[in-house]
């Protein structure tokens, strides 16, 4: 080969290169942002399939939803103790209800965009929130969201004002499918969506632009939320 072919294939191999290390780095940004529906259920509880059912339509159907599934401890004494069951859920959950000024927890439970507290398997009801959300929701902090193997990189752009607001980053599973063998479902197998599998606080944002890098919560798929601390949603990302 003559040095005109060898340069010829040498920049060939490194534009491939530039290309399959651009394809594990890619960056998620949404046009505005999601609206984020965050559903508390369990396994073990006989009237949460139906929430699940409408989650999972959410998340098939709706692109401008963020829809997470966050499975809860508290029914895991009763009989089917919930493979999914995370005590940041859980906690999280129980953050909304002092938030949201609600008397008790309870699931099936949708919260809508962190202010809105709607039963899970109302279908009207969620509809109606998410009109709301969607009416109500004011121009969204940017976020910018990419993976490297175990690290995520995010960027959180410029709130227009001094806000003060959580970075979090959501691991979540696309589905599942479990055969409950005990507990108020025993026999039936369930097909969940998007269940969250890890959720992390990474930083603290103060309304200027910030760069955030950090390890990747467990589960197949990774989500951004930027949230106020009265539960108000500032921006919301996906990377699929």
């Amino acid at each position: 080969m003559n040095a005109e072919g060898r340069m010829r294939g040498a920049l060939i191999l490194g534009v491939a290169a530039m290309v399959v290390a651009g394809a594990g780095n890619a960056w998620a940004q949404a046009p505005g942002r999601p609206v984020v529906v965050e559903l508390f259920t369990s396994e073990g509880c006989s009237s949460c399939p139906p929430a699940d059912a409408l989650l999972s339509e959410l998340a098939r159907t709706r692109p401008d939803v963020l829809a997470l599934a966050f499975h809860v401890t508290y029914w895991d004494r009763l009989g089917w103790p919930d493979p999914f069951a995370l005590r940041a859920a859980t906690e999280r959950q129980q953050h909304y209800v002092a938030t949201l000024g609600l008397d008790s927890i309870y699931t099936p439970q949708m919260v809508v965009d962190g202010r809105q507290d709607v039963i899970g398997s109302d279908r009207e009801g969620v509809a109606a929130a998410l009109r709301r959300a969607e009416a109500a929701q004011p121009k969204p902090v940017a976020l910018r969201l990419a993976r490297a193997g175990l690290l995520v990189t995010l960027e959180v752009g410029d709130g227009g004002g001094a806000r003060a607001a959580s970075v979090l980053l959501v691991g979540y599973d696309p589905m599942h499918r479990t055969r409950v063998a005990r507990g108020e479902n025993a026999g039936a197998t369930l097909t969940e969506a998007n269940i969250v599998r890890g959720v992390s606080r990474v930083a603290d944002w103060r309304g200027a632009r910030m760069t955030v890098q950090a390890a990747a919560p467990a589960g197949e798929r990774l989500a951004a939320i930027l949230q106020a601390p009265d539960g108000r949603v500032l921006g919301a990302a996906r990377l699929e």
